[in-house]
């Protein structure tokens, strides 16, 4: 199924296609000029290049720029006639030419290409301070080893490049910041970009799903960048129509020469000519507020410790990013409006001084600029009394446009909750004002896809396909309940999983959120599901799926504040698991700190249908748009499904489970015979107990759930649809219940018979979603059959998030040397990569192994990855099943803080247990975002692990289950990731591409 290209700017809501031509020249590639000494402390010691990527990821941004560095001038110039360039940082000191030089020399090669230098010293040399001398240099700034800086200049870079076609196209609103000091605009410009994104998104954050936020994001206000007099009055000029305001120091240079007072004056010039631009004065001396208050502007003192919050505070308050404020005349406050539709309510409801004060102000138009409503900006602003007959008039107008504007953007996006107007009908609210959280991004994406593409519908007309109404509490309410209740601490401890937990409980909860969630309660009764949605949950690079909780409630005791009650209970709970031991061993190792990750937490409607005093949905699964381990017509690129009777947790922990391609849903390679079939069926489901009680929560998600047989679920509706009967006496399997025998889960009538179109749903949407986030997804849904006629099957989708294993990296070779002289080869390893950094080897010893013991071996490992971890030394892993499986029967049960060190791990086969390899699990999703390379060793498959000499090998730890080697040479580890191919050689056995 063909992606529909209009979801985010349809016909609808023009104003998304508009933007998203906004912002065309992008820094996408820079030349950096530097010594090699410079160019090792910034990539070496400051580690630039990851932190500029890590900087973008931040705020949110995308495309970070691409660095090339050269060591000397000459290398510049040949580097500028080999490849595009989109712009030049050189450092001062070069050793065979000096900066401006070398800037000249690239303005003759290309005039238009930006020139930065970047110094260490606040003072400029003199080669580089008259700009007559040094035509060559576009802009001067002081590196101080933050890396702030770089993404400052890149987005002043394109803002300078983009402005005129943007501010002539869509209104895009400009910042003119006036600042001559290197020093000074190399500190405050992180910081008004910093405060510029950060508000821009808090302000989309409450309408808009991820990819208009994404596109939004390009019509943000500009922020032009003046170094005088001259520069300032023709940026001023050239874009006054659309100066959303002004920041200026107070001396600069004036007619060439350093003039004391050229910002006050420069700011009287542009107060003269616009009454209603916001201005604000910087000074590194606290007397010059004097002068800013005879202008009238704002001051700040650009050496204040609170400089940052004083900046935030004018961004706010006069440029129109935070609420709405209205005030009488005499600047009496009397509301505050959030949003469109609060605006309008009091704009229906203020006295009319007030109207009228904000009208003549055009604080209303300032404040929808801000909010990149720009058409609906632009008409407002020059509405004034004598277009109509009277003020009720003109107030009704300014109603009536902004309510028409917001009733067209309103469908599809996430709702602000409000018991007195919540429609209930809606798919998405929320409460608070903070991010969603990328787990509640995905949802709102798939949910825009599906909006945006009706074929599906049609195609599907007989399934009821949907996304599960859902209420999501943004992460303000996380950092509320964390600050009011002093927990912040407990993310830099070592304290146990359940302590942290009990302190989560008894902190008193935001009452903001209480009364929202009684409201909430009073209209639903069904079953929820309480999920996290962390701000890195589900992101492409960091994805920290799975190390979270989710709870799942009854919701269905009579006594509305039990359930309230429980309902609270549960999410602090999820809040709790942000610092637990698992979450911190990962942000360790992707170097995030645990103290930023911020938790929104997602209730939803939890699919299923009850029996008897069990709930759950028929099927649960997990789809893969890239299937790493093929077989026989499958292809990669078809993808894989995993799928479950019951709740999806037996999915998403590795339990025995269904795996099926679904162009080829037949094709059933776990189940190629009768003995297959037996040995490999699911077991047991999870089901919630529906007792109209509210039962204790646990930090372990799944103790209030009902881990059943599914032998006792044989007169169940899914059941019925879902299973076949294996006939001892014919040593049989018939695709029927209606005979006596053993009950088995083959989902025959689904993928055999086709009766519901699982197969070909999950087809096109993974295509849909793959062609939508531009890289390989996965999804969890789940399927509910209604016992009741009229209601049509349903299909929900629970989760959309990237897939993270492929890497698109350097070409890896492996010859056949190589495969002869290794001591571990695989055709089913994941990732594409060399390394040659374990020296340690981790062994599961395969003649002490026993399934039963699992979660002892689990422990052993846990010490051992402990002092490896402090001793900062990588290693190889190496045992029998399933790593990570929460089914210790079919591996070892580690969970990610057990193994947080591991470079590599191998799965092995072992003839005391069974298990399919490890694919779709919350930790096989961790450890592959990682880079952590996961390789499978089949004998059937012609794989082969050198066992002798892996046993053989000198111990350094010899535990009853676990041996511990280090090699005086590390091991050579290369995947080729495009034939999946895997090579582990003894040291010095190789290591080229």
């Amino acid at each position: 199924m063909a992606l529909n290209t209009r979801p985010f700017f349809n016909e609808s809501d023009s104003r998304f296609k508009l933007f998203h031509e906004l912002m065309a020249r992008k820094v996408r590639h820079i030349l950096l000029v530097s010594t090699p000494y410079d160019a090792w402390i910034m990539e070496e010691d400051c580690r630039l290049s990851e932190r500029i990527v890590n900087e973008y990821r931040g705020l949110n941004l995308s495309h970070p720029p691409r660095l090339t560095w050269v060591s000397s001038a000459e290398q510049a110039l040949a580097a500028l006639d080999d490849q595009p360039f989109d712009m030049v940082i050189t450092m001062p000191r070069l050793a065979d030419m000096g900066a401006a030089a070398l800037g000249h020399r690239i303005k003759k090669k290309a005039p238009g290409l930006p020139v930065i230098l970047l110094t260490h010293d606040t003072i400029p040399s003199p080669e580089i301070k008259e700009p007559d001398n040094a035509p060559g240099i576009d802009r001067t700034f002081v590196w101080s080893g933050n890396t702030d800086i770089l993404v400052a200049l890149t987005k002043s870079t394109e803002d300078r490049m983009n402005a005129e076609k943007d501010t002539q196209s869509a209104g895009v609103r400009v910042i003119l910041f006036v600042e001559d000091s290197p020093y000074y605009l190399s500190s405050l410009l992180p910081i008004l970009y910093r405060e510029l994104v950060s508000q821009t998104q808090a302000v989309m954050e409450g309408t808009l799903n991820e990819e208009h936020r994404l596109v939004t994001m390009r019509a943000r206000p500009k922020i032009l960048v003046a170094v005088n007099y001259e520069e300032a009055l023709a940026l001023y000029e050239g874009y006054e129509s659309n100066v959303l305001g002004v920041i200026s120091d107070v001396r600069f240079s004036r007619n060439g020469a350093l003039n004391e007072t050229a910002g006050v004056e420069f700011l009287k010039h542009v107060r003269a000519r616009r009454f209603d631009i916001p201005l604000l004065l910087t000074s590194s001396e606290p007397a010059n507020a004097t002068k800013a208050a005879s202008i009238p502007a704002a001051f700040v003192d650009k050496n204040s410790d609170t400089l940052h919050q004083d900046v935030s505070q004018f961004f706010k308050d006069q440029l129109g990013f935070g609420d709405f404020v209205f005030r009488l005349p005499d600047g009496s406050e009397i509301g505050r409006a959030s949003n469109l539709k609060s605006l309008e309510q009091h704009m229906l409801s203020i006295p009319e001084a007030s109207f009228r004060y904000h009208c003549n102000r055009n604080d209303f138009s300032r404040w929808l600029f801000a909010r990149t409503e720009m058409a609906l900006a632009a008409e407002v602003r020059p509405i004034s009394d004598d277009d109509f007959s009277d003020g009720e008039s003109h107030r009704r107008h300014l109603v009536k446009i902004i309510a028409d504007r917001r009733k067209r953007r309103q469908k599809g996006i996430v709702a602000d909750f409000d018991a007195t107007d919540a429609d209930f009908d809606t798919e998405f609210f929320k409460i608070g004002k903070g991010s969603l959280g990328g787990k509640a991004r995905g949802l709102a994406f798939v949910a825009s896809l599906l909006r945006q593409n009706p074929d599906f519908y049609v195609t599907y007309k007989d399934v009821d396909i949907v996304v599960p109404q859902t209420l999501v509490i943004t992460t303000d309410g996380f950092e509320s309940f964390v600050e009011d209740n002093g927990l912040r601490y407990l993310s830099k401890t070592d304290l146990p999983d359940e302590q942290i937990a009990d302190l989560f409980l008894a902190g008193r909860f935001p009452a903001w959120i209480e009364d929202k969630l009684r409201d909430y309660l009073t209209q639903v009764t069904y079953p929820l599901a309480i999920r996290s949605s962390s701000l890195l949950e589900d992101a492409q690079f960091r994805a920290y799926a799975g190390l979270y909780r989710t709870y799942m409630i009854t919701n269905d005791c009579p006594d509305a504040q039990q359930r309230l009650n429980h309902l609270i209970h549960a999410i602090k709970l999820v809040y709790a698991s942000t610092y637990y031991k698992g979450p911190k061993a990962f942000s360790k190792r992707v170097g995030h700190r645990t103290e930023e990750e911020q938790m929104a937490v997602i209730i939803q409607k939890l699919v299923g249908s009850p029996y008897g005093d069990s709930f759950y949905p028929a099927i649960s699964g997990v789809a893969q748009s890239h299937n790493y381990y093929p077989f026989a017509r499958m292809k990669p690129e078809e993808g894989i499904v995993t799928i479950a009777m019951g709740l999806g947790k037996t999915v998403v922990e590795g339990e025995k489970t269904l795996r099926f391609s679904p162009a080829h849903p037949q094709l059933l390679p776990q189940r190629s015979t009768v003995e297959d079939i037996l040995d490999n069926s699911q077991r047991h489901f999870y089901a919630l107990k529906m007792e109209k009680a509210c039962h204790s929560l646990e930090t372990n998600d799944a103790a209030n759930l009902w881990h059943r047989e599914v032998t006792e679920a044989e007169n169940e509706p899914p059941m019925q649809l879902l299973a076949s009967t294996y006939v001892p006496d014919e040593h049989r399997i018939r695709d029927t219940v209606h005979i006596p025998g053993q009950r088995v889960l083959t989902f025959a009538h689904i993928l055999k018979y086709r009766e519901f179109p699982l197969a070909d749903i999950l087809k096109d949407m993974l295509q849909l979603g793959e062609q939508g986030m531009g890289c390989p997804v996965e999804m969890e849904f789940s399927v509910n059959f209604c016992s009741e006629p009229d209601h049509l099957p349903q299909f929900a989708f629970l989760q959309l998030r990237p897939m993270t294993a492929r890497a698109e990296l350097e070409q890896v070779n492996i010859s056949a040397e190589e495969i002869e002289n290794a001591f571990c080869f695989s055709g089913k390893a994941l990732g594409n990569a060399l390394k040659q950094d374990m020296a340690d080897i981790i062994l599961v010893k395969p003649e002490a192994f026993d399934p039963g013991r699992t979660m002892e071996i689990a422990r052993e490992i846990a010490k051992i990855n402990a002092t490896l971890v402090k001793e900062d030394r990588k290693y190889l892993l190496v045992g029998p099943g399933r790593w990570g499986s929460a089914d210790r029967w079919l591996g070892i049960p580690v969970a990610w803080a057990d193994i947080s060190g591991v470079g590599a791990m191998i799965e092995t086969e072992s003839d005391k247990l069974v298990a399919e390899p490890s694919q779709g699990s919350h930790f096989f999703h961790n450890i592959t975002t990682l880079g952590i390379n996961y390789i499978t060793v089949s004998k059937a498959a012609g794989d082969r692990i050198d066992w002798n000499w892996l046993t053989g090998l000198p111990r350094l730890k010899d535990a009853t289950f676990v041996a511990h080697a280090r090699l005086d040479v590390p091991v050579t580890l290369k995947v080729d990731g495009r034939r999946s191919q895997c090579v582990i050689v003894k040291g010095n056995g190789g290591g080229t591409l």
